[in-house]
């Protein structure tokens, strides 16, 4: 939440052509009685996109879905793996993963009001189920009712005892429960999600399962996404290069910053660019401390790739006389 807005999607699309991009979850609450373009609002070139939603109620779930496809998404998610206190306060997200015949209801009216894919995105199991048979009563409920995608986190969410962000990284991962789960329903789409942090060496997981959802290390690595389309798509173009990426974004931001958006709405997603690399340091601190500033322009990206450009071209430069050396 509040990370896969339209801006970073835009960002992640630069780089994979292929990759399927969600958004951040909406709640069902949200899409009824706020502000819809603000919320819903996606570029054409964002596509394929999916909408994820969040909440418990059959009929609030059908309508946001109706809307969701009439805006164009080509994808409904409903999420039932949200660990944070705010969505067990709400009785949507990880919290459902002990109610799933209300999941299975939910899932049967927004199947019926929609088109497009209908899908889940869950944990394992919550608190003290076990998730032998709490995935595979979810599995199953929800199938029943029309979904055939199932995204799995393959992590236990602890609502009582972790905080969210532990929820993310101290539950341990069980793969092999996921792929027994595609084993034994062959003619579910079983994607794993949780702990993808290498897209090469993720792709050992479609041996077993059919496909792979990376969270976290998208966003604070995203250059990663440069690797998906030769890797999952067999697309033979080379990747473009972490410059070029920002080049392609600016004009972007230019035409967003035209319409009143600030600049640190659309930069602080392109943060990690560079992660790993000479003068991603610089190129963090420059855009952190001037992005926010009143007018704020493209300038500060310009300024900021510049003194990434000076840091890298020291380092070539270094690295040829040691060679000569």
């Amino acid at each position: 939440m509040e990370w896969t807005d339209r801006h970073e999607r835009f960002f992640l699309r630069l780089m994979s052509a292929r990759a399927f991009l969600y958004t951040e979850m909406i709640t069902t609450g949200a899409i009824l009685h706020g502000d819809r373009p603000r919320l819903l609002d996606f570029a054409a070139d964002e596509k394929p996109v999916g909408l994820q939603l969040g909440g418990s109620v059959p009929e609030d779930l059908a309508i946001c879905a109706e809307v969701g496809e009439n805006w164009g998404y080509d994808e409904i998610n409903l999420n039932v793996g949200c660990p944070s206190d705010r969505v067990q306060s709400g009785k949507f997200g990880a919290c459902l993963m002990a109610e799933p015949q209300l999941v299975a209801d939910c899932i049967q009216a927004m199947c019926e009001a929609v088109d497009v894919p209908v899908t889940v995105k869950c944990r394992i199991g919550v608190d003290e189920q076990d998730p032998e048979q709490a995935l595979p009563a979810l599995a199953d409920a929800v199938s029943k009712s029309g979904c055939r995608t199932l995204i799995v986190h393959a992590r236990k969410a602890w609502l009582e005892g972790l905080s969210p962000k532990e929820n993310r990284d101290v539950p341990p991962l069980d793969y092999d429960l996921v792929y027994r789960l595609k084993r034994d329903r062959p003619d579910l789409e079983i994607i794993l999600n949780g702990g993808l942090t290498d897209v090469v060496q993720a792709t050992q997981h479609l041996e077993f399962l059919d496909g792979v959802m990376f969270g976290r290390a998208a966003y604070q690595n995203p250059y990663l996404m440069s690797q998906v389309d030769r890797l999952y798509f067999g697309d033979v173009a080379n990747p473009m290069h972490r410059t070029d990426v920002v080049e392609q974004y600016l004009p972007y931001v230019q035409r967003h910053l035209a319409e009143g958006v600030p600049l640190h709405a659309m930069t602080r997603h392109i943060l990690g660019l560079f992660n790993g690399q000479p003068g991603a340091r610089l190129w963090r601190r420059h855009i952190s401390e001037n992005a926010h500033k009143k007018g704020a322009g493209v300038d500060v990206l310009l300024e900021a790739l510049d003194k990434v450009s000076k840091v890298q071209a020291q380092r070539e430069s270094s690295d040829r006389e040691m060679v000569n050396a």
